[in-house]
């Protein structure tokens, strides 16, 4: 399985913040911080972000790339 077979059957298209905490074992209040502060995260997270309404989701595909997730197959 790749990773991305993997992100895709784990969250789906979009990733909400809790999801992305996940994946980067934070909290989320820790990953909210971080968007809204100048970091490498949030610079490679920002153009990832899909607001609809008040909720920020993610695009998955856009993170593995943006977070350079391509260490091969999964196990």
């Amino acid at each position: 399985m790749t990773t991305e077979e993997y992100l895709l059957k784990q969250y789906g298209p979009l990733m909400s913040m809790t999801d992305i905490a996940a994946l980067l074992d934070r909290s989320p209040e820790g990953i909210r911080v971080a968007l809204y502060s100048d970091t490498d995260v949030s610079r490679k997270l920002k153009p990832t972000m899909l607001r609809i309404g008040r909720r920020v989701y993610f695009r998955t595909l856009q993170v593995k790339e943006a977070l350079a997730l391509d260490g091969g197959a999964i196990a």
